[in-house]
């Protein structure tokens, strides 16, 4: 009986790939609800389900909680060794991007981030909390840690434009090395529903430690991305391989 189901989710996957591809739900930019399709194909709501995790599993749909499926749009491609913000990076590969800012205010820095910025614990930071969107799907949320005595004032700014940008026009401060970890881990209860996403679902989690032009460390980005959202993609010279 599993074979057969099994079967089953494999050719109903195979067919809604085919009407996918030929723009078939282009228009809606959607797939009809699950019981329609259910419906459609005569078959169970497990079956149907395990045929659509395997069109999301190839980057043709993506889910979005209590909304439905929807047609997945081309991944944002991230290389880490550019260092461009969020805004420039959508806008070089043809996508809108936009920026809402959850909160921002001042916080007592916790012993892991002290670390990473070269701070001891209980030390105020800025903390600024954002959701990012690509062509108005939320893709990113991120948390900024802040060293304050670089930016004074800074709270007090625009915070939905880039802060590279801000950095530079308003202190003077460029970016310099930077220290790039990426991880898998589940989205954090606070971007779960700002992601549209279920809470624990997986997300990639991308951690950025900044310094500036004079090797100062300046802050820390802990970024949660939607898993289907983004591709990493880095090329360099001189890799030794195996």
């Amino acid at each position: 009986m599993e074979q057969f189901t099994n079967k089953t989710a494999d050719i109903i996957c195979q067919a809604l790939s085919q009407r996918i591809r030929r723009g078939e739900f282009a228009a809606q930019g959607r797939l009809p609800g699950e019981r329609q399709l259910s419906e459609q194909f005569a078959t169970t709501r497990i079956t149907l389900r395990e045929a659509l995790g395997q069109l999301e599993a190839q980057g043709l749909i993506y889910r979005e909680l209590r909304r439905g499926w929807f047609i997945a749009p081309p991944r944002l491609v991230y290389n880490p060794l550019h260092r461009s913000h969020f805004h420039a990076m959508a806008q070089r590969q043809g996508r809108a991007a936009n920026t809402e800012v959850i909160d921002a205010h001042v916080a007592a820095v916790s012993h892991e981030l002290a670390d990473k910025l070269a701070m001891s614990e209980g030390e105020e930071v800025f903390r600024i909390r954002r959701l990012r969107r690509i062509d108005g799907r939320a893709v990113l949320y991120v948390e900024h840690y802040l060293n304050p005595r670089y930016f004074p004032g800074l709270l007090e700014l625009d915070l939905t434009q880039s802060l590279t940008d801000l950095y530079l026009t308003r202190y003077g401060i460029r970016y310099g090395r930077v220290r790039f970890t990426m991880l898998p881990g589940p989205v954090p209860p606070l971007a779960a529903p700002l992601l549209k996403v279920a809470a624990g679902s997986p997300a990639l989690f991308i951690t950025r430690i900044n310094r500036d032009q004079h090797d100062r460390i300046i802050d820390c980005d802990c970024e949660y991305w939607r898993y289907d959202a983004l591709c990493v993609d880095v090329e360099a010279q001189g890799v030794l391989g195996g």
